[in-house]
């Protein structure tokens, strides 16, 4: 059973034993293909966490009211992604075992792969939500397989064809386009067609990833591959609240970069997300 973590998220202090929810960091980014930085995301969230209210207004909710667990950072060998995968994987599945609910904070997007190895031998027929600005399906980028360009992909060997809805795409090379078409659900731009995928998965046990790049770099400029023509962050609340309409049996937010916001701006915005995840998972 984890310990009781000093350095948490604001009001996520309940004791592991009460919790129905259990965050942890996983600060990983030795795969990252452009910018490096988002090691830092996690330890950056919990602390600029303080500048941020614990009542949400747009749920009329309060962290305080909620029972959650931050269990810290997971201490994580950098140069390793198998054994960084193995470990997220295991942290994963001891939460998912005991009937609480995941929440891990990246790290790159490849930290996913880790909590869908250990929630798909948990929940067989596994549904994946996925909100991106990159497709993350190519099967290798520069000879790797272990890579936040591919994870998604990785993802998909697990889960198998049309398990995987894709919202807010707007980068990949032409082929991962072309795969796209016969294996994975995709929502180009924007979340059009989201209510319909909820209808679809409504009953069924649902993983939420988020790469925070999904929106745009205007309003987020902190993160390692920022892309033009994202999403707006009312646009990304209205949509969380139609995917927390599912069986949402865990989640992730990967992809803050925060050394490349000196403002503190994209940190502030993580922060804002993850309390309003939080107060509806």
């Amino acid at each position: 059973m984890p310990n009781k973590n000093i350095h948490t998220f604001i009001a996520c202090d309940s004791y592991y034993e009460e919790s129905d929810i259990v965050i942890f960091g996983a600060p990983f980014d030795g795969t990252t293909s452009y910018r490096p930085g988002t090691r830092f995301a996690s330890s950056a969230i919990r602390n600029e966490s303080y500048g941020i209210e614990t009542y949400s207004p747009y749920l009329d909710k309060d962290l305080t009211d909620r029972r959650i667990f931050d269990a810290g950072d997971l201490d994580l060998c950098f140069g390793n992604p198998i054994r960084v995968l193995e470990d997220i994987e295991d942290m994963t599945a001891k939460i998912l075992k005991v009937g609480k609910k995941p929440l891990m904070i990246g790290g790159e997007h490849l930290v996913t792969l880790g909590s869908i190895r250990a929630a798909v031998k948990h929940f067989p027929d596994l549904y994946m939500i996925h909100f991106d600005a990159h497709a993350d399906l190519r099967d290798e980028y520069l000879g790797e397989k272990l890579s936040h360009a591919c994870v998604i992909r990785r993802c998909w060997e697990l889960m198998g064809d049309n398990r995987i809805y894709q919202f807010g795409i707007r980068s990949g090379d032409r082929e991962e386009f072309l795969w796209a078409r016969n294996h994975v659900k995709m929502q180009k731009f924007n979340f059009d067609n989201l209510k319909e995928a909820v209808k679809l998965l409504k009953g069924k046990p649902v993983y939420l990833t988020i790469d925070l790049d999904v929106l745009d770099p205007g309003i987020f400029p902190g993160t390692g591959t920022p892309e033009a023509g994202g999403v707006s962050f009312n646009d990304l609340l209205l949509a969380l609240s139609e995917v927390f309409k599912l069986n949402i049996i865990g989640a992730d937010i990967n992809e803050l970069s925060p050394i490349y916001d000196q403002s503190g701006a994209s940190t502030a915005l993580a922060c804002k997300l993850l309390r309003e995840i939080l107060l509806q998972m």
